[in-house]
């Protein structure tokens, strides 16, 4: 079932509708394309400029170009994306790259896999030899992040970590975007292989979640705790890429079960938190995605990227249940709307704001903005790609 007329491109009226996002989606995307220099003389292949863009965040950008393609049909960046997601994949066949060990993130890892599994969800072209398939490559990612769980037991009951090497700050702090990005890895290899093991651990996590109180009973999810104090206290602050990454494991789950009806009402519970949370309380912005951070204009580097996954996240979990389309769609067009009138052209293409609730670019740019816009422009095109594929039942 597809949710949403937007795309329906057999009406006439409708076909000029989908050519205008297709062409905003287009202009960003080669803006956003144009901070890359991986491909250029001293650039590093995959890797966005740092400083000042983090190894996790290239990793998010190339997962928002999987998408491009596959909404927009556009294959211009293609190959380069191919290229990005195969030159980070290390010598043991996950993403654990020698250059990024001093401050690798169970939740950076996580965003390169979700990249690589869109891949093998719509058999895009798989990795040369001798790497193995995206769907080895992602398998092998999950059966770390099992260890990883298990090592890191003696506290908490459970839980991944943040970081991956005892060595990195924040190696004792356990939180939602890791959390959450395993719970979603998992979702989405049940779903596409149909093996139990993984369902398992899906559901591990999210019982942890609870039990910990990183998700709590209105939904909300936050931040993380620290395995010093056995995570016995909360950091409350929330972040929409936190909500975002359960949300569409818990969506995943709700279509693999058949629409079981406890994960229809985690997906129902998540999705209502985000849509309270992340959209703008103000009334010259109904409806229109924001970032707490904004409104002090207080964000970094980092978060100007988060919308960006919520916006993603939300799109996606139209697809796998689409009876929350309803509440879904008018944020998505009420928020690319409001794109509109914060992108400008400057001499490297398209570039774009943070503030989507104001009548002009605010003068920010970077690569987290440029992926926000793009990820909540290309969202309107959910539906083209169709669903992932799925193990047969």
């Amino acid at each position: 079932m597809q949710p949403w007329v937007l795309i329906d491109e057999t009406h006439p009226e409708i076909r000029p509708i989908t050519d205008s996002i297709r062409n905003a989606a287009a202009s960003i995307a080669y803006g956003l394309q144009s901070t890359y220099n991986g491909n250029q003389t001293g650039g590093v292949p995959g890797k966005f400029p740092y400083p000042p863009f983090y190894w996790w965040l290239s990793g998010a950008a190339w997962g928002g170009m999987v998408d491009y393609y596959l909404y927009t049909g556009d294959a211009s960046y293609y190959n380069v994306t191919y290229d990005a997601l195969v030159s980070q994949v290390s010598d043991t066949h996950n993403y654990l790259p020698e250059a990024e060990k001093l401050d690798e993130g169970n939740d950076d890892i996580a965003l390169w896999a979700l990249a690589a599994l869109t891949a093998a969800e719509y058999g895009l072209r798989e990795p040369p030899a001798p790497y193995p398939t995206w769907l080895e490559i992602c398998d092998n990612i999950f059966n770390d992040y099992v260890s990883r769980w298990i090592a890191a037991s003696d506290t908490c009951g459970g839980g991944l970590k943040w970081q991956v090497f005892p060595t990195s700050a924040g190696f004792e702090y356990k939180n939602a975007i890791s959390n959450g990005g395993f719970l979603q890895l998992a979702a989405r290899l049940a779903r596409f292989t149909g093996n139990q093991t993984y369902y398992d651990w899906a559901e591990r996590v999210w019982d942890w979640s609870i039990t910990i109180g990183l998700i709590d009973t209105s939904y909300n999810v936050f931040h993380d705790s620290d395995d010093k104090i056995n995570c016995t206290d909360i950091d409350h602050t929330l972040w929409s890429y936190n909500v975002a990454v359960y949300l569409y494991g818990t969506a995943v789950l709700y279509n693999y079960t058949s629409g079981s009806d406890l994960w229809a009402n985690r997906t129902t519970g998540l999705l209502n938190s985000a849509l309270q949370t992340f959209v703008s309380p103000f009334p010259n912005a109904t409806d229109v995605l924001y970032e707490h951070c904004e409104l002090s204009w207080a964000c970094n580097i980092d978060q100007y990227s988060f919308r960006a996954y919520l916006a993603r996240w939300l799109a996606k979990t139209t697809i796998m249940m689409p009876q929350t389309a309803g509440h879904v769609v008018p944020v998505l067009r009420a928020s690319v709307l409001a794109t509109a009138g914060i992108c400008t052209g400057l001499e490297n293409g398209t570039t774009c704001g943070a503030r989507w609730y104001l009548d002009g670019w605010d003068g920010t740019s970077g690569l987290g903005q440029s992926l926000s816009a793009l990820e909540v422009v290309q969202s309107l095109l959910v539906a083209h790609a169709g669903p992932p594929n799925q193990a047969p039942t």
